[in-house]
């Protein structure tokens, strides 16, 4: 990743932190404006984590309550919009960081060119997107995500994000939950009489936190996924790109 001046840096990231904590969708085409990544953009598509795997994931939390079909139904609705867009974000870090690594490019081009040979590499759509059954193939792309697991072990870049988003964003709405839950009737028959209420869906503090632990952990995992592979696309694109 090439060096940034502090004051360039601190104007992407005000930036990213307008899309991904107040929703602000200007904010990200001017990011790609600034990270030049705009001739890209149609192979630009991060794999967004499903609604069905975020509430399988929630209602296992909460298997032994009975609304737990409710809650988890409910709450990977209301936030799997804010997780598609920190998705997105991870995506486009990945692809931007990728896509100006000089090391990598030079690998990956020197492979091709070992590969393809310079009169093929004309003619492809693709280098080593989707190559995986070259072991040498497969050997310098584990070479290019063990180099940038490293590099997040020392940094904790994509975990601190995570935890800065899910804490500010996610977790407010796990606590509130019952307000964005449509009421539904609940009918008591005691003796001759009938009571009639609406039903709550409260969840205890230690339920809270388990749901909150989970959710962060899926993120997690998924964001250093969405990284790693648009990391890997993106040089792939970079250095296709030289021989059009």
């Amino acid at each position: 990743m090439e060096t940034l001046s502090v004051k360039t840096r601190d104007m992407y990231r005000g930036l990213r932190d307008k899309f991904l904590f107040s929703n602000d969708i200007n904010s990200i085409y001017i990011l790609l404006a600034l990270y030049d990544l705009e001739e890209n953009i149609s192979s630009i598509y991060p794999k967004y984590m499903s609604r069905n795997d975020l509430k399988r994931k929630i209602k296992y939390v909460l298997i032994n309550r009975d609304d737990s079909e409710i809650i988890s139904s409910n709450l990977s609705y209301i936030i799997h919009e804010d997780i598609n867009r920190l998705e997105l974000c991870f995506y486009l870090e990945g692809y931007k960081h990728g896509y100006s690594n000089k090391k990598w490019t030079n690998i990956v081009e020197k492979k091709a060119l070992d590969v393809y040979g310079l009169e093929e590499i004309y003619k492809i759509d693709h280098l080593f997107h989707f190559n995986n059954s070259d072991k040498s193939v497969k050997d310098m792309k584990k070479r290019c995500i063990k180099e940038i697991d490293n590099r997040e072990r020392r940094d904790r870049y994509i975990e601190s994000l995570v935890y800065t988003f899910t804490n500010k964003i996610i977790k407010k709405k796990i606590i509130e939950l019952d307000k964005y839950i449509n009421k539904q009737l609940k009918m008591n028959f005691e003796y001759n009489d009938i009571h009639i209420s609406e039903e709550k869906h409260f969840l205890q503090e230690e339920e809270i936190d388990k749901v909150y632990i989970s959710i962060v952990n899926a993120l997690i995992k998924k964001m250093k996924i969405i990284y790693k592979e648009a990391f890997w696309y993106a040089v792939n694109d970079k250095v296709l790109g030289m021989y059009y």
